[in-house]
Formats: structure tokens, sequence, C-alpha cells
């Protein structure tokens, strides 16, 4: 989007496809995860494209041939924000080779609207010689409070660079995106849709609900 360089809507049909599956409220749960894992899968391979990569040779059956492959010296942390981010969890391990995966406990204050920190075990410095890629994972970018206290863990705090981190979610709106680009505004956003508004009580319109309730059926 011109206004936000560094976001980054997903646009394909299979993904307006899922999409309408996913935010249909009379999807049930399982099918709920599927459709989403499909939809998942495509925004990892987007949101990796800023892996470096090098060039090698190696040998086929037939000949010899130049190939690129990715470099040595990075790590690749996945961050996934509980419990909805655990969705990006497979996408990752199936298909993005020698990750670390994390897991960032948060939920949301039912009065607030504010992340409530339960669940963090990283470590306190990653390692300098190497070069880090962070993604952060949440289904959903509504006011932003869970996704910029997750940014803060790995930029502020552990000195990575904006530029290595990349936000996905499936689904975003505008508070949640200025209020990430206010204060990191070299950092990438990925998604599947950019929907219009929050409402009152700062669920995405027309969004798809809780995330995490249709993921796990937990409707009590």
């Amino acid at each position: 989007m011109e206004k936000y360089p560094n976001l980054k809507i997903i646009t394909h049909p299979l993904i307006s496809h899922n999409l309408s599956i996913i935010r249909d409220k009379n999807t049930p749960s399982d099918l709920f995860r599927t459709y989403l894992r499909k939809v998942c899968e495509i925004l990892v391979f987007e949101a990796t494209k800023n892996l470096p990569l090098k060039e090698t040779e190696i040998e086929t059956p037939i000949s010899k041939t130049k190939v690129e492959k990715l470099k040595d010296n990075i790590e690749i942390y996945v961050a996934l924000i509980l419990r909805a981010g655990l969705i990006f969890s497979s996408s990752f391990e199936e298909n993005v080779p020698n990750i670390k995966v994390q897991h960032l406990g948060m939920e949301r204050d039912k009065t607030t609207k504010q992340p409530i920190h339960y669940y963090n075990k990283l470590p306190e410095k990653f390692d300098s010689d190497k070069e880090i890629y962070v993604y952060i994972c949440d289904p959903m970018l509504a006011t932003g409070g869970s996704a910029i206290d997750a940014i803060k863990l790995y930029v502020k705090d552990r000195n990575i660079p904006q530029k290595n981190v990349v936000f996905i979610n499936l689904v975003c709106c505008e508070e949640g995106v200025q209020k990430i680009f206010s204060q990191f505004p070299d950092v990438h956003i990925i998604s599947a849709a950019f929907d219009e508004k929050l409402n009152d009580d700062k669920f995405i319109v027309p969004g798809l609900g809780d995330a995490g309730d249709r993921i796990f059926n937990t409707f009590y």
C-alpha cells in the first residue's frame, strides 16, 4: 500500500477463496484450522523472501551446476504469539530449514484491551556472529498492542535490526498497522487482508471473530 510501503497485502485467488471460508461464522473449527493453515503457508513463503542467498556449486545426475541456497551465517527465529499464533507453526517447520521456534504468551485484558504477558523464554541475547531474521506470527493485527510488545522484545531489548523483523498476520486494520509503523517504521508487515476498522470491543470489522477460540473450539 502506498501509505505504508512496508505493508504488503498478499492477493491471490486461493487466498480470497480460503478467506471466504475462514470468515464465515458457520465454518466449524476443524475446517477453520484447515483453511487457515492454507493461507498461512502462502504468507510464510511471501514473508521469507527477505532471506539472503549465496551461490554454490553442486552436481546433478547429469552435470555440475551453480545453484543458490540460504547463507550459512544466518539464524531464523519464528515467534508465535500464543495461543492463536500456533497455527503458523507447521507452515514454518515444513518449509523453512533450521528455524528456532519461540513462544510469546500474551492475552488481551477484557477490560483494558491491553496485552497481558504470561510466558516468555527468550534468551537474554542472540549470537552476535550471526545475522538474525525474526518472523512474529499472530492471525490478527487489531489494536497492535501485542504486536508492538513482541517487536520490542527483539528490536529494543535484543538489538535486532528492524528491517530483519517481519510481522505476519491474516487480517489487519488501520489502527494496528499505524501503531506499529509509528514506532517501528522499518519493520515489515505481511497480511492477507486489510479490513475496515475496529468495533467498540476492539475486534476487527468484518474480521473473522476471535481466532484463538475458533482455532481451538473454545467457546465457553
